[in-house]
């Protein structure tokens, strides 16, 4: 079980929710910022294969200059991301959550998390998928979607978790396409 303790604005471009997951590990998540390049590099070469191929369906050993830019320098509106970092070690990144909402289809928008390895199982993906979620109904998205291996189950889990409404769309090479409804 998680608990919050604490949930306030700390700016418009910052928000700061204190979570204590089920093993008592601090964590507290905020919004990604652009100073954020070095900090996401570390995060993704502390991932295994395994979490790196679900997240990106491919092999990513590392992020270049120009995908950096685009994950960190996010508008707050139509690309909203947000980071877990252990609170004893608050440059330590061990949790991304963001949508993109889709050009063709404003009301809806792709949707992805990734928690490190030794953190899954906690609940800290689910409470940052809640959380995503709240903030694309704020920003009118009606639907997330999700490609993800169609082996997956962890990640199909979570989809359940937290959107009683789930359909899937295509699939292809054993990636599956999800259509989750955003219903308040």
């Amino acid at each position: 079980m998680i608990s919050r303790t604490h949930r306030s604005p700390i700016a418009p471009n910052l928000l700061l929710v204190e979570l204590r997951l089920s093993d008592d590990t601090q964590v507290e998540v905020r919004r990604i910022r652009p100073t954020d390049k070095r900090l996401l590099s570390a995060a993704l070469r502390r991932l295994s294969e395994e979490t790196v191929y679900r997240r990106f369906l491919s092999p990513k050993p590392s992020f270049s200059a120009a995908e950096l830019r685009y994950l960190t320098e996010v508008d707050g509106w139509n690309h909203f991301a947000l980071v877990g970092v252990l609170a004893e070690d608050p440059d330590r990144i061990i949790a991304v959550a963001r949508f993109i909402r889709l050009a063709h289809a404003p009301g809806s928008a792709e949707f992805a998390v990734v928690v490190g390895d030794e953190y899954q199982g906690l609940g800290l993906g689910k409470e940052l998928a809640l959380m995503l979620a709240d903030a694309a109904r704020e920003r009118g998205i009606e639907h997330f979607t999700a490609s993800m291996l169609g082996e997956n189950v962890a990640a199909h889990r979570l989809m359940r978790s937290f959107s009683e409404r789930m359909r899937s769309g295509r699939a292809e090479r054993g990636v599956q396409e999800l259509v989750l409804d955003l219903a308040a």
